[in-house]
């Protein structure tokens, strides 16, 4: 595999996880890649692995450690082709009601807030090169909103929103923004959540199953290749057979 020669890709949320898979994959077609990790002991090992890449601290949260991190990307590698926004948290189980106010404004923060600040920062380069692709992950839950889930659930929601507004902006050059809606997979997120909870996103999965990262990363790749040069502004599904739009 080397579709991916020459290019250099962002991965956040990289060090394990769906990003994690993706950071294997993309770098198995031959591209450099850049982990972007809040956990930079795991990003390290993760850049180590992969050969030729490198490992950043990145609180996606804030805006100025984005930006640093962007700069520092294009400094070492001279250019940024592909992003893939991987970095979220779940966030602890309960009821709108009971749901504690600094939990759900940190939540959209990181999940939300931080893919805005991932996309607006890697645009300027996209532009000046004619050329990119970003994959945000978005949720299934962000279609169907899943009960005693409400800042995750609203929080991919608006990054599914926020993908359609970008592709459309950028749909005059060839920078391809599109967003998967994975159901859940088993990652360490699975921690943040309680046992009740996992159990009711099996039981809405037609297929039986969790996601398996290998399966999202082959999706997720495709839509980061030059192949995918018509599709943006769009929302791919990965839900085994949940979502029905």
């Amino acid at each position: 595999m080397s579709e991916f020669e020459g290019q250099v890709a962002v991965v956040t949320g990289g060090a394990q996880g769906i990003g994690g898979a993706v950071a294997d994959r993309l770098h198995a077609g031959g591209a450099s890649v850049a982990v972007w990790d809040m956990d930079l002991a795991l990003a390290e090992e993760k850049a180590v692995a992969l050969g030729g890449s490198i490992a950043l601290q990145v609180d996606v949260s804030d805006w100025a450690s984005v930006a640093a991190a962007a700069k520092t990307t294009q400094d070492k590698f001279g250019r940024i082709d592909i992003v893939v926004n991987s970095a979220g948290v779940a966030g602890s189980n309960a009821t709108v009601a009971d749901y504690d106010p600094d939990e759900f404004a940190q939540i959209v923060a990181i999940n939300l807030n931080g893919t805005f600040h991932v996309n607006k920062a890697v645009i300027p380069t996209m532009r000046a090169q004619g050329y990119g692709r970003i994959v945000n992950i978005a949720s299934v839950a962000g279609k169907d909103g899943n009960p005693n889930a409400c800042a995750y659930s609203a929080s991919k929601a608006g990054v599914i929103g926020f993908t359609k507004s970008l592709g459309k902006e950028l749909a005059d050059m060839d920078i391809a923004v599109n967003c998967v809606t994975p159901a859940a997979a088993r990652t360490r997120i699975f921690d943040q959540m309680s046992q009740e909870h996992i159990d009711y996103m099996l039981s809405k999965i037609p297929r039986g199953r969790f996601l398996e990262l290998g399966e999202a990363a082959a999706m997720i790749a495709w839509l980061c290749s030059c192949e995918n040069s018509f599709t943006t502004a769009g929302v791919f599904d990965l839900s085994g057979g949940r979502a029905t739009y």
